[in-house]
């Protein structure tokens, strides 16, 4: 959620109009994250005066509306999660600046950096109510950043990194070739799921935030990059009592079948993989922009190299 697009405050006022949500009072931007330009934006409404606006930086109008249809579908199905508002119109997003924009409702609390068993416990309940409300869901769209972009991004790489890099790197992208599309449930994912992208309001979750990777892949895969971030010991360790727990919570709303526990050590490499690509993208190929911060890929490449050193262990990190 970093600022790349600067917005006065009367070019704000004028967007604002298309809205029934009163006048601007104030807005500030978002420096975490890394992918959008966010603002939180209070207005004169009454009812409800905060908001935070999101001007896509890399997304197609015709993306957005996929995404932000979606998060409407979950919030009206008792997900947990950001709402969108809608214009004067009944549009969830329009252009602004010349990029598709959308003012959402802003959910009360804020994001954790260390987690608890409770924690894991309730993200792992609202991502199996998701996967279950998103089977319902009728617009499609596949994974952005799935198996094909890691193979592109790799070669893109290569040459930028350091020998040992290379050579764990293609390793880890033939095992995936046979792996990662697994024949195993599938449906809507979030994809992102970091501590970031969930607010708490004190020790209860308030909800899902950043819905702007979200797309049709395989279910498990989206559970192993919530693991990846939610159950890590300090030295990238997986935390057995938060996996199993987080497990068991999702298991609740949407029950894991025998199979998928085959394929959930090569799950937890592939979303490791796939943020460690995604940080080195950023690292040797940055974008310019205000208040950009880029995350350090070191850290899943430590991921990485732990699920492939502990894959028959984590294989038994399970319910």
């Amino acid at each position: 959620m970093s600022v790349y697009t600067t917005i006065e405050s009367d070019e704000l006022e004028g967007f604002l109009a298309n809205y029934p949500v009163g006048t601007l009072v104030d807005y500030s931007g978002i420096t975490d994250g890394i992918e959008n330009t966010n603002y939180f934006v209070s207005t004169s409404n009454a009812d409800k005066t905060q908001f935070v606006l999101t001007l896509f930086e890399h997304h197609s109008l015709e993306e957005m509306q996929y995404y932000l249809g979606l998060m409407h579908h979950l919030a009206d199905h008792a997900v947990p999660s950001a709402d969108p508002v809608a214009d004067k119109e009944g549009n969830y997003v329009r252009m602004f600046k010349d990029k598709p924009a959308a003012l959402v409702h802003r959910l009360v609390g804020g994001s954790i950096r260390e987690t608890t068993v409770s924690h894991c416990e309730q993200i792992g309940a609202a991502m199996g109510k998701m996967h279950t409300a998103g089977q319902s869901y009728q617009a499609h769209q596949s994974n952005p950043r799935g198996p094909a972009w890691c193979v592109a991004t790799a070669d893109k790489l290569y040459s930028k990194l350091p020998e040992d890099d290379v050579a764990f790197l293609h390793a880890e992208i033939d095992f995936q070739k046979s792996n990662r599309n697994a024949d195993i449930p599938r449906g809507v994912v979030h994809a992102d799921l970091f501590r970031d992208n969930a607010l708490w309001d004190g020790d209860s979750l308030s909800g899902i935030i950043d819905f702007y990777y979200a797309c049709d892949d395989v279910l498990l895969y989206d559970v192993a990059v919530l693991v990846n971030d939610w159950c890590n010991h300090e030295d990238a360790r997986l935390d057995h009592d938060k996996v199993t727990r987080l497990l068991q919570a999702y298991n609740t709303y949407r029950p894991l079948q025998a199979n998928e526990q085959h394929y959930w050590p090569a799950m937890l490499r592939a979303g490791a993989l796939r943020f460690w690509l995604s940080r080195l993208q950023d690292l040797h190929f940055p974008r310019p922009g205000e208040l950009v911060h880029t995350k350090n890929p070191d850290e899943f490449k430590a991921i990485l190299a732990d699920r492939v050193a502990n894959s028959e262990m984590y294989r038994g990190y399970w319910i």
